[in-house]
Formats: C-alpha cells, structure tokens, sequence
C-alpha cells in the first residue's frame, strides 16, 4: 500500500517535486495531470469521494467530497494545481528543499502550500464527523484561463467557498477585476509622399492613447476605493503599418482596463466604446472595432458573512492577533465563485516569489495556515449532532 505524507510541510515539499507546469503559457509543459493523480489518490485514503473533471483532455481539476450528516453548511476549498514556467528560475524549480525554515520551489508559495493545507484541513476536520459537506476543489489552469473552476462552477454550489491563494495569513477582502480588449483602426493606405490622400491609422492610434489617458485621470480624480485604489487603463500592445514609405491602414491596439467592484465587464465595455464613439465624432475618419477578449469581474466580500467571521476568529486564534485585511491589484478565482453567487474569502501561506526566479514559502505559516483552515471548517459546516 502506497505511503502517504501526513504533515501539511512534507506534502508541500511532495507536491513541489511533481512538474505542473501550465501548457497553455508554457506548450508543451507537464500541466496537471500527474498532480491531480496525486492529491486523488491522497483524498481516497482519507475516505472522501473523488472525482476527477476534464472537460479539457490532459488538464484534470479534482473534487473530493466528504459528506456531513446533515443539517449543517457547506463549504468549498480551492486551490490551483497549476504553476506558472520555470525558463529563468535560478537552480532547481523542483526541488521542494527545505532550508532555515522555508520551502522552495516553483508553486511552493502559489499555491502548493494551498493544496497542502487543504488536504490536511479538511482530512482533520472532517474525521471527527460534521454535519455539513466539506467539498475540496483542486483546479486546473488558474495561471492562465480558470477552465478548473469553471468546470466546478457548473456542476457544484457550496454555501460558501475559501480561496487559497498567498496573502502573508492576511483576509484578503477584495480584489480588482480585469478586461482585455483589442481595439482595431482602420485607415487608408497612400504613398508616404502624399499621406494626404491616405488615413493614417497609426495617427489616430495616437488619438486613442490621448483619449484613454484622459479616461485614466478621470478614474485616478474619484475617491479610491479602501484597499484596492483606482482602477486602470492601459495599453500593452500596438502593432500597424506596413513599412516606412507606406500610410498605415491599420493598426490594432490591445488594451487592458482594471476594474473595482461594482465596475462590471459590461459597464466598462460600454465606457469604452463611448469614448472612442465620441472620438469618431470629432474625427470623422476615424474608424474603429471594438473587441472584448476576457473579462472577469472584481471581488469583494461582504464584513456580515460567516464565512468571513468563522475565519477570521479562527486566524485569531491560532496567530495569536487579529489578522489583518488587504486588498489585492490582480485577480483570483474568487471571483468566479463570488459571481457564481457563493460568499468567498481568499486567505494563504506567507512567502515570496510568486512567478518570479526564486520561489519560497514559511514552514511554519503552511502549518498555520492548516490549523486555521481546519477550525474555519469545523466551525463553518458544524459538528455532527446526536
């Protein structure tokens, strides 16, 4: 019979050494299958019912239920098991070695250190018998395009859901949103020694980039929000013209707009496409098309939730001092799940290098981290009665 670790450290360290790299930003990397393998299997042993998802071939997203006795909540745990490449990290991405108390490796802090937790919270927790279902959600693909919790989200509901991502055992209470679009202009090509006879899209182009700096003053001129400041607009890419000699006839921007709560896709894409109406009015050649790419909302969870009052006591507890509440700049899954109308938190380990050459989580905040997570499930989903 196959021997699995038990203590949250040394199933990081495990998890670490297994190469998942996301395929969709690395072709041809490992991606999720032989983790997803791992932690099924580690699941089975704790008697929860697994299943496996993939709607997507060779990119598995792994569910595991344990069932309460009822009467109780439910709640939902998710972690990714995707991480992203490694071409530039410095020595071995795989190693998982444990030295002065931190763990490295790529993933170690985003977020194997999540999924450690996970597996050892709700294994403990749910031992002792509860009433309420406690469904463990170890998803594909959140470094890139989010099908796992997708996939979840169109199957199974919870009463409540905890997002593992590293937050330094800080609430992490909000988040922004993001959308990407890609704006297409249209010119005229003409010789380059008669451009009056051609529209010069990369000119209008310049139009653009005036018209969404006066947007970006316009979002940085209200009151910011309490941890998250102002949303954004940019620009991260421009291709047009043909060559030196040559009006440009077209030219394509790609854009990216942050988003606060209550600022949806759909608000922001009508904030666009407005803007750049009003610009073809006064520019009559003008002619764009507006395209939205991805978009996913902001998150942020409500201060009356119990989801959110069961883990904070319960990182209290542990750590000796309230925990502190922060806001983050990028996205998570939450709001996926927040949008699938299930009240989330988003709470993690305490480390650095996320994404960058040199990766690490604190041993002891992963230990921690399983202990909180432990007493927020117990005391979200309730003890079994009679």
């Amino acid at each position: 019979m196959k021997r699995f670790p038990s203590d949250p450290v040394a199933i990081l360290q495990h998890l670490v050494r297994i190469d998942s790299v996301n395929p969709d930003l690395v072709p041809g990397a490992a991606g999720e299958a032989q983790i997803a393998i791992w932690c099924s299997e580690w699941l089975l042993g704790q008697g929860f019912q697994v299943t496996l998802l993939e709607q997507v071939p060779g990119r598995p997203s792994v569910v595991g239920i344990k069932r309460g006795t009822g009467g109780g909540r439910s709640l939902m745990l998710n972690a990714h098991l995707d991480t992203v490449g490694v071409a530039t990290y410095a020595g071995d991405p795989f190693s998982g070695d444990l030295r002065a108390g931190r763990v490295y490796g790529r993933g170690a802090v985003d977020t194997k250190s999540g999924l450690a937790a996970i597996l050892v919270a709700a294994a403990r927790a749910s031992a002792v018998g509860l009433a309420g279902d406690v469904i463990v959600t170890l998803v594909a693909d959140e470094e890139f395009g989010s099908i796992g919790t997708e996939e979840v989200l169109r199957t199974l509901s919870a009463d409540a859901a905890l997002v593992i991502e590293p937050s330094s055992l800080e609430l992490t209470t909000a988040h922004r949103g993001f959308a990407w679009f890609e704006l297409c202009l249209t010119g005229l090509a003409a010789h380059g020694s008669q451009p009056e006879l051609g529209v010069d899209a990369i000119w209008h182009a310049g139009l653009a980039l005036r018209a969404l700096d006066e947007l970006r003053q316009q979002l940085n001129s209200v009151p910011a929000h309490a941890t998250l400041g102002h949303g954004a607009v940019r620009v991260s890419k421009i291709v047009g013209g043909d060559d030196a000699a040559t009006v440009a006839a077209r030219c394509v921007l790609t854009l990216e707009r942050r988003m606060l709560p209550g600022e949806s896709p759909e608000r922001v894409d009508s904030e666009l496409r407005a803007l750049f109406t009003e610009l073809a009015r006064t520019e009559p050649q003008f002619r764009f098309e507006l395209t939205r790419l991805v978009a996913r909302a902001a998150f942020e969870a409500e201060p009356h939730w119990p989801i959110l009052r069961a883990l904070s006591g319960n990182a209290e507890r542990v750590l000796g001092a309230p925990a502190k509440t922060r806001g983050e700049p990028f996205w998570t899954d939450a709001g996926l799940i927040l949008e699938a109308g299930i009240p989330c938190v988003v709470f993690g380990a305490d480390g650095e290098g996320l994404h960058a050459d040199t990766e690490w989580v604190d041993a002891q905040s992963v230990r921690a981290l399983a202990e909180i997570l432990e007493g927020t499930i117990t005391e979200f989903c309730g003890p079994t009665v009679g």
